[in-house]
């Protein structure tokens, strides 16, 4: 089974990320910016990771493209592509890309749907979430790509029933 977590939008939070990490202990970690923390930050080690609109540090680029067993994933914070507004230049992006899976945060709300043949991922934020009172992040899991399962948890570990979503890439 292969897991990979996805987070966003932890807007300083060092002891929230270590604890994340440690909780799941997975391979594969992505981090859809606004961690306002160097790129080179401890507790960023190991995350494939993005630049958000609050991320100053030179070194984070703006997307990020990758594959793993089988599935490419898109991932960009989202605020260069008008993510508040909607997501149809995000889906253009991620297209030219031939990304299965878009990753993505900015708008600190919490969701995962499947469009056409993209699965879209925003887990929210660990700090400052909108529109659910939970802090979340998420976790990807399958076997093979016929069947994904994509579970949020609250910042405490907790799972969050109401956004979980089983789908196919």
């Amino acid at each position: 089974m292969t897991k990979v977590l996805i987070l966003s939008d932890s807007h300083g939070l060092t002891r929230e990320l270590e604890d994340i990490k440690k909780r799941h202990q997975l391979q594969h970690m992505i981090h859809c910016g606004d961690s306002e923390l160097d790129y080179d930050a401890d507790e960023l080690e190991d995350f494939v990771k993005v630049a958000g609109n609050c991320d100053f540090d030179t070194n984070y680029p703006n997307e990020e493209k990758l594959t793993i067993d089988g599935l490419t994933f898109f991932i960009t914070h989202g605020h260069l592509y008008n993510v508040k507004a909607n997501l149809m230049s995000l889906s253009y992006r991620a297209a030219e890309e031939n990304a299965q899976v878009v990753c993505f945060g900015h708008t600190h709300i919490a969701g995962a749907e499947q469009n056409n043949k993209q699965l879209f991922i925003n887990p929210g934020s660990i700090r400052l979430p909108k529109a659910r009172k939970e802090k979340t992040y998420a976790i990807m899991e399958w076997e093979n790509t016929d069947e994904i399962n994509v579970t949020f948890y609250t910042v405490q570990g907790e799972i969050v029933e109401a956004l979980t979503l089983w789908t196919s890439a």
